[in-house]
């Protein structure tokens, strides 16, 4: 069964079920039993009746039995089902309000706002918080590729500034070590005096470049009925050769044919480098987290609350968020981190303006 659309399935007493089973155990942290949901549902029922739904509701994988004879507690599946379609978001309470906007104030470094409004997300929340300072602007003085695992590896960005950077990203299906050193090695090679930004438009620059020059050697081949194009402005795009053997005396055919290849895996080598620029200063949305969703707390059982704040420009240059036990009050933490995140990109935009 599609679980995305499980919620809408279920039927009004199977939902009030889950619905409480879940508050339950997000506010006190211990399994929910039948017993306990016959005086708080909406309709009078027996406790038998209850128990079997929660037997189906553990059958769907959205339940859990800690104990034989004991209540139940939310799987991670039901908790992402809960998040997903039940979850009702307080409103953002006047003190949580004061301690962010308090941690947010001040003219000093940024370095030392985001310290203050770590500890206010922490003592507002009680758990753990993560903030995540602006991306960097800064010219790059070199990079540095290293290969993790097959579907893993490790971009290490340093700064003119000195400040270093580390960043795990997945890298294009196919590639090696040594395609990664070759692929630091030519962005190093311009990487000089040039942000993280300009570096792209630069490697866009030479990839149209590149196009450009396979297109005026491919017309040529085409013209005098060598070649022709095969998914022509496709990813999987192909300048089939007519009479290979043909040509082999043609000195001429021979040369434009051995340009076009290598024209083609330097484009190849350039749109790899294109990608690796964009996976590694890509940001995400807004999003939960819940136990083994998360690979960084997955071990823990924890929940990571998380929002992405934004310069003036719209752009995502860093994220604030809280880390906790899945057993996250997230109706009261949602509206917390995503109002922090919205303060620190208010104040961003107003310091650029000064």
């Amino acid at each position: 069964m599609d679980k995305t659309n499980l919620i809408s399935e279920l039927n009004d007493r199977t939902r009030e079920v889950f619905r409480l089973v879940v508050e339950g155990y997000l506010e006190t942290g211990e399994p929910v039993g039948s017993r306990t949901l016959t005086r708080t549902m909406s309709e009078k029922v027996s406790a038998a009746t209850v128990r079997n739904v929660m037997q189906d509701l553990e059958y769907l994988g959205l339940l859990n039995s800690p104990h034989v004879s004991a209540g139940r507690i939310p799987s991670e599946q039901g908790l992402r089902l809960f998040v997903d379609g039940l979850l009702e978001v307080a409103d953002l309470n006047q003190d949580d309000r004061q301690k962010i906007d308090a941690s947010v104030g001040g003219d000093d470094e940024i370095s030392n706002v985001m310290s203050r409004v770590g500890t206010a997300l922490s003592g507002t929340t009680q758990f753990a918080s993560l903030v995540l300072v602006p991306k960097q602007e800064t010219p790059i003085r070199h990079i540095e590729f290293v290969h993790l695992s097959q579907d893993r590896a490790l971009v290490v960005l340093v700064f003119a500034d000195g400040h270093v950077e580390n960043r795990v990203f997945e890298p294009p299906m196919g590639q090696t070590p040594a395609s990664l050193r070759e692929a630091a090695n030519f962005l190093n090679s311009i990487a000089e005096g040039r942000t993280l930004a300009e570096l792209r438009q630069v490697i866009a620059r030479e990839i149209k470049q590149q196009r450009q020059k396979i297109d005026v050697l491919a017309r040529e081949l085409i013209e005098s009925d060598l070649a022709i194009w095969d998914s022509e402005g496709m990813a999987t795009e192909r300048l089939i050769v007519r009479g290979r053997a043909n040509l082999l005396g043609d000195d001429a055919g021979a040369g434009d044919l051995d340009r076009i290849r290598s024209l083609f895996d330097d484009l190849e080598r350039k749109r790899d480098i294109a990608e690796f620029l964009e996976l590694t200063d890509e940001g995400e949305g807004v999003r939960i987290f819940i136990g083994s969703e998360n690979k960084l707390f997955s071990l823990s059982g924890s929940s990571l609350v998380v929002s992405p704040y934004m310069n003036s420009d719209r752009k995502i240059i860093g994220a604030v968020g809280v880390i906790g036990p899945t057993r996250l009050n997230y109706g009261r933490i949602v509206p917390v981190v995503d109002y922090t995140a919205q303060m620190i990109g208010r104040m961003i935009a107003d310091r650029g303006k000064g």
